[in-house]
């Protein structure tokens, strides 16, 4: 604030305002100082929209990483099952069959797809509402699933799962919550 904004904005506080504008005064002042709060957490950022562009950096970070994650693991499980159906294919073939399996995760859209389908399948799991077949062949294919799902997912999706497990929000405001931290 410029020095003459900041004399123009005390003259009024202190010979102008009536007991309503104090009142709503105080108020501003409190709240700007609860944003001056939180952001400073973030870095001493005291703008929302730095702020703002700075998380959706870190979570989509964290997004990726842990889509990093799943994806080497889907991709050691592709490569084990080639080799105990197929023990004949050279690396190379298994190479070329696991890229024709395995969507491209260059393609961003296509990961948090994947992502997406993960946390829709550890939250059937654990609201048990998973078909017991279904739980079988992922417990077949990747063994604990529902812990290595869990570890590979960034802890905004944890928490964001956390609360709508414990009824915290609703289902709409779980799968926006999701969306958002998706990017979707």
């Amino acid at each position: 604030m410029a020095d003459s904004e900041l004399v123009q904005a005390l003259d009024y506080i202190l010979n102008r305002s009536n007991d309503a504008s104090v009142e709503i005064l105080a108020e501003a002042v409190a709240r700007r100082r609860r944003e001056l709060s939180v952001f400073s957490a973030f870095g001493s950022m005291s703008d929302p929209q730095k702020a703002a562009k700075d998380i959706t950096g870190k979570i989509n970070a964290s997004i990726e990483a842990g889509i990093g994650g799943m994806k080497d693991s889907i991709r050691e499980m592709i490569i084990r099952v080639i080799r105990e159906n197929a023990p004949e294919l050279s690396g190379s073939q298994i190479e070329a069959l696991c890229d024709q399996w395995m969507p491209s995760y260059e393609n961003k859209a296509a990961a948090p797809g994947i992502l997406l389908s993960m946390i829709g399948q550890f939250v059937s799991f654990s609201r048990g509402e998973m078909n017991d077949s279904v739980d079988r062949n992922l417990r077949e294919e990747i063994g604990d699933w529902p812990e290595r799902y869990w570890n590979s997912f960034p802890s905004v999706v944890k928490q964001i799962i956390t609360d709508y497990l414990k009824n915290k929000i609703t289902e709409k405001e779980f799968k926006s919550k999701i969306s958002l931290a998706l990017g979707k």
